[in-house]
């Protein structure tokens, strides 16, 4: 792990002004994906293009069903759109390579096993998260060898 730098401060700082634009009742997360010192892309958590979200329904069904964080992720309406998600798919979608690139995450350090695998596959190497307590950790893409299924408990 290396000191922060100015730029990944602010970055992690755009991070943390992306995820205030969550349309989750329960959890505000956002990835920016930076390449050469330029954004490329940002995304929050919310629901997918053309469905409804929990702000305009009003209530989260896993809140209202005390669903326990983590676990049954086909119940949210963001499933498969967390922030990682959709920064990657917005990336692609205007045509912004990922190869090389840095993913700054805000609100969640515990990134989902899907969205793993789509920053490995998009290439993105670097990943550095804030938690909302400020916590920072830097990782190293190339170093997810393991896949959280076998991790020893």
């Amino acid at each position: 792990m290396r000191p922060q730098s100015e730029w990944d401060n602010r970055f992690l700082n755009m991070a943390e002004l992306v995820a205030s634009w969550s349309v989750c009742k329960r959890s505000h997360c956002a990835a920016v994906i930076v390449k050469n010192n330029n954004t490329i892309s940002t995304g929050y958590n919310g629901a997918p293009a053309y469905q409804p979200n929990c702000e305009d329904i009003g209530s989260c069904f896993r809140n209202e069903n005390n669903v326990k964080s983590g676990t049954s992720p086909e119940l949210c309406r963001a499933a498969g759109c967390h922030g990682e998600a959709n920064a990657i798919a917005l990336a692609a979608k205007h045509g912004h390579a990922t190869k090389d690139a840095t993913m700054y995450i805000y609100g969640n350090m515990d990134i989902c096993t899907q969205c793993r695998g789509q920053i490995a596959n998009a290439g993105i190497i670097r990943v550095v998260y804030r938690t909302k307590t400020g916590v920072v950790l830097e990782q190293d893409v190339r170093e997810w060898t393991v896949h959280p299924v076998d991790r020893k408990a």
